[in-house]
This record gives C-alpha cells, structure tokens and sequence, in this order.
C-alpha cells in the first residue's frame, strides 16, 4: 500500500513565503536597475562604485544602542530589576491629573520604539494632546538574576508602579504591553482609569494569525520542546537574537528590501541617517527571561488562555469582564503580526458599555501602529485627548461617547470639527434651546466647540489646549457610537435619544435652533447626521508616510488645515521623507 503524505505546512505560511520569494525578486531587480542608473547619471568610475560598496557594508555591520529622542526631556524616578520608569511630563502638567504610563513592546528591543524620533515619538504626542502627565516604561534585559521572572513579577511592578503615581493610573499597551496592560486590568480594575492597547494580540487564533501557523509547525501538538531548548541552551534567558531572527523569517524579503534600496540611497545622506536609525533600533536587541518567555507562548500564544478564561496570575483566574473601564482600541489594517480581529476581540468581553470603547484603524502595518508618522497624526491624537479628558477631576469634561472608527469610513473628532471650521471660521456663537436639537457654540477664542444631539452624531471631544473639541449636547442623553466592523447599525444609546421628536428630520436640520439663541443666521454649518454624513477633508502630513499615500487639505481652508495637523506638528520636525527604514517590522512573536 502507499500511504499518501499530507502536507504539514499551513496554507497561509506557504502563501507568505512564495509572497516573500516575489517580494525579493522584484526587489532585487527594481533595486539592481536604480543602482546602475544613478551610476551612469553621475558618470560613476570603478573606483567610485568600489567606495559605494564600502561605504554600504560599514552602514549595515555599525549599530549601536538605540537612544531615545527626547532623553534630554525626562527623568527616571523609579528602578526595577525588570524595568524602569521614565518620567516624560510636561512642566506645567496639572498635578491633579491621573497620570498616563505606556507599556512598550517586550519582544527583545529596546522600548525606545514609543520615543523614536524627534518627530517620531508616540510619548510626546501625548504629552502635547492631553495627557501632560505621562511616563513610559523602560524594560530591561534578562540577567541570570531575573532569568526566573515570570508573570507574577510583572504584576508586582505595575502594582507598584501605579502606587508610586498615586493608586490609580491610564495604562497604555503596544503589543506585548498591550495583553500584559489587559491582564493588570483585570486583576486590579480600580487602579486603573482607563485602558488603551495598539495591535496587541488578545484573541491570539482570531483573525489570520500567522504566528499561530508557524507554531502548528515549531509546537506540534503543543509540543513545547523547541522553545524550551531555546531557553535552556542559554543558561535560562531567551537570546534577543533568537526573536529577531524569527521576525526576520516571517518576511524575509523586507530585510532584503532595505539592504538594497540603502545602496542605492548611499549618496541620500538624509536616507543613510533613518537607515541607521531605525537599523540601530531594529537590529539591537535584548534578552527576556526564560521563565516568562516560555509562559507567554504556552498559555498565550498556543492555549489562547485569556480569551477562553482559563488564564491563572497570582493565583486568580484573569476574568476579562472585570475591565469596565472606558477602552480605547487600536489596530492596523495591514497588520500581519497582530490582525486587527485579534484587538477588537477585547471589546466582546469586557464589561465597558458600548459607548465607552472607542476604535482606532490606521492603515499602518505593526510597527507603524507606534512610530508612523500617520498614526502619531491622526489616530493616538484622539485617543490621548480622550484619555486626558477622562483624567481631569472635572467630570463634565467626559467625553460621553469615545471616537469609535474601526474601517476609517467617519473622519476623526479633529477632522469633524476642522470641517465646522473651514466652513464658518468666523461664525457667531449659537445655542440652541432644545436640548436634542443640533447647537453649535464658541468655547474660547482657539477652542471650536461642536455640539450634536442628534441620536447617531458622533460626540466627542478634546482635553488638550488649543485643540478643537466636540462634546454632546444632550445631558443623558447618550449617542450611539460607531459600530464595530460586524455590526449591522448603529443603537441607539438611551431612551431619551429615541424620543419620536428627536428622530424627526427637522431635529437634525439646520433651522432647529430655537429662536433665542444668540444669533439665530449666523451658524449656517450643520453638524453631520447618518442621514447625511459630512465627508472630512483628509489633512496631508508635513512628513509623507511610506505606508500611505499622502492627501492633500481642502483648498481655501487654511484654517482647518491648521487645527487639523495640530497633532502632527509636535512630532514632526524638519520635513522629510519616510524612507524604506521607518517600514514596520514585526515587533512580537513567538
């Protein structure tokens, strides 16, 4: 008899590696053709072309520690065996304020990801956008004496962390930190205000889980050997070398990629410097502890413990349903570590209404979810400003339904109002009578305030100064956010919001305002409906994002234009190019 012999190889790594042997093909033969045509224009010699491959091998052997930009700008105020704590807050932030601490990824580099460039850092936007109290912190390498740090450890620290800051604190999680943020959530849902992770996997099968089809071929029948070897085989640590060689096998063609296009970029001086920024930042790397590197792959990675409810830290089961926190959610739509199924899965079991978990959707791949010039713009601007205004000790400032934008298909909050703006920017303040009725009002002379009652407005708002906001008009009245990707349409919040009155068609129209309001001609904007949603101008960066193709401002509206990239203008220095260098790189697995 013959036995047939069934293929081992899930479908989707063989789809990413044949994708990876064109990737490298093409890239090789694009890059091979702008070499030699650059040489020819400028009439290179042999011994010319000599010292371009010199100079090519000296940029990619020479890496060293990645800095972080903005060193000069904070202080460490608190040291652990595992981590420390870095302290980048504004000088004028209100000490009132919750503070906000960010958990970089942990994946064997440097956690200088979340402070990259000067016009690259995710710590700093959200110091200039609400959250002027802020820290990050700072993993550090594995050692013989924290080898056997396991995931009790690192509760221990945050428990501390968040008690050194005054008992209560907003987490934010980048990948690793992201599970690892939830899971502190849950333990202890009273330290924490508010909850934010970025491409941070927490349903790890849902979605096209790559990683997880590389395990079925490295732990089959969750078979633990390989890992363990790994660990063992280096005297307890696992190497930063190993993680990185792993990123790189997922696309092999990226690394390829940027080789190449470095040679033929070595007269770009300007490209050669982010090369060797992001090289540094990319190929220096730092171990983990065995313990908790083996502990991370077999209940998370391989059991899918935490979504099944089967998790056990310090002795507790983690129950997602403890977090009822407000939420915010980021994801990338060209993700292939973390898909976004596997971020918006958190929002399915946690107790936070509906109303209170807010999406993000950046066109970015992994990396770009942190350090992209596009999502450092438009995306972590909103979450930060919410965040902010949900740290305040005034409650009124809430926002009462987060920015929930999970396909990209409604402008952002800054971009609703800019639209306001660009259209009236001289508009007399208007206050309607009606508390459902569409208003708009004048806040300060730099803070355009945007009201809507309507029962399907999207209602936000700013906390950071000098930022446009938008807030709900209606006191209880609660409109129905954004629907995540699977839902039909959108709810209605609250009993008040589907009064008959409030649904009919003159609610959302601009002639509602009552008559005593201030002046009654002068808001001529309506506010956006369902019934007719306002399709907001796109704001170009003043640095052009690799991973997206850059749009243009409306015409004519400079001012909107303006209020628009206010966000983008505290981590955008000098305008330049984002090069081959900054691409996003899998920053976690296995």
């Amino acid at each position: 008899m013959h036995s047939t012999l069934r293929p081992t190889v899930p479908p989707a790594v063989i789809d990413s590696m044949v994708a990876a042997s064109l990737g490298a093909w093409n890239t090789i033969n694009t890059s091979v053709i702008d070499y030699w045509a650059g040489a020819f224009s400028r009439r290179a010699t042999p011994l010319d072309l000599m010292r371009d491959l010199t100079r090519w091998n000296v940029a990619l052997a020479a890496r060293q520690r990645p800095p972080w930009a903005h060193e000069a700008q904070q202080i460490v105020v608190g040291e652990w065996p595992l981590a420390l704590l870095r302290d980048y807050s504004a000088p004028d932030a209100d000490p009132t304020q919750i503070p906000t601490v960010i958990l970089p990824p942990q994946a064997g580099h440097a956690s200088s990801i979340v402070d990259f460039a000067q016009d690259q850092s995710q710590i700093m936007v959200g110091r200039e956008n609400g959250c002027s109290r802020i820290y990050s912190m700072e993993w550090i390498g594995a050692t013989q004496e924290t080898k056997d740090s396991g995931i009790d450890d690192y509760m221990v620290l945050l428990r501390e962390v968040s008690d050194q800051l005054g008992g209560k604190i907003n987490l934010i999680g980048d990948c690793q930190g992201g599970w690892l943020a939830t899971i502190f959530t849950a333990l202890h849902p009273d330290r924490v205000n508010s909850l934010a992770i970025a491409g941070a996997p927490i349903d790890f099968h849902a979605g096209e889980p790559l990683i997880h089809d590389w395990l079925t071929i490295l732990a089959p029948e969750d078979d633990m050997s390989y890992f363990r070897s790994a660990v063992s085989a280096n005297n307890g640590v696992l190497p930063g070398r190993f993680l990185l060689d792993g990123f790189k096998a997922l696309q092999p063609d990226q690394g390829l990629s940027r080789s190449l296009q470095l040679l033929t970029n070595m007269h770009d001086a300007d490209y050669v410097e982010r090369h060797r920024t992001f090289e540094d930042w990319f190929q220096w790397t730092q171990d983990i502890p065995g313990e908790f590197y083996l502990w991370i792959v077999e209940h998370l990675f391989i059991r899918n413990s935490l979504i099944k409810g089967e998790l056990r830290v310090e002795g507790q089961t983690v129950d997602l349903k403890n977090i009822r926190c407000p939420l915010f959610l980021m994801a990338g739509r060209t993700d292939h570590i973390t898909p976004a199924d596997q971020v918006w899965a958190l929002a399915d079991y946690v107790s936070t209404p509906p109303e209170r978990i807010g999406r993000q959707s950046a066109s970015s791949g992994h990396l770009g979810l942190f350090m992209s010039h596009e999502a450092l713009a438009k995306h972590w601007p909103v979450i930060f400003a919410e965040m902010g205004a949900l740290s305040t000790p005034t409650l009124e400032d809430d926002p009462e339904v987060l920015t929930d934008e999970p396909s990209q298909t409604q402008p952002t909050m800054f971009e609703e109002v800019t639209v306001t703006q660009a259209a009236a920017p001289k508009t007399a303040a208007v206050k309607a009578a009606a508390p459902k009725t569409a208003a708009v009002k004048a806040a300060a002379p730099k803070t355009a305030a945007v009201k809507a009652a309507a029962p399907n407005a999207k209602t936000t708002k700013a906390a950071a100064p000098k930022t446009a906001t938008a807030k709900a008009a209606a006191p209880k009245a609660k409109t129905a956010k954004a629907a995540a990707p699977k839902a039909a349409a959108p709810k209605e919040a609250a009993p008040k919001a589907a009064a008959p009155k409030a649904a009919a068609p003159k609610a959302a129209a601009p002639k509602a305002a009552a008559p005593k309001a201030a002046a009654p001609k002068a808001a001529t904007t309506p506010t956006p409906t369902t019934a007719q949603p306002v399709q907001a101008k796109p704001v170009q960066e003043s640095t052009p994002v690799q991973e997206s193709t850059p749009v243009q401002p409306a015409p004519g509206a400079s001012t909107a234009a303006a209020t628009a990239t206010k966000a983008a203008a505290t981590t955008q220095g000098p305008t330049a190019p984002e090069s081959a260098p900054a691409a996003e790189r899998p920053p976690t697995t296995p």
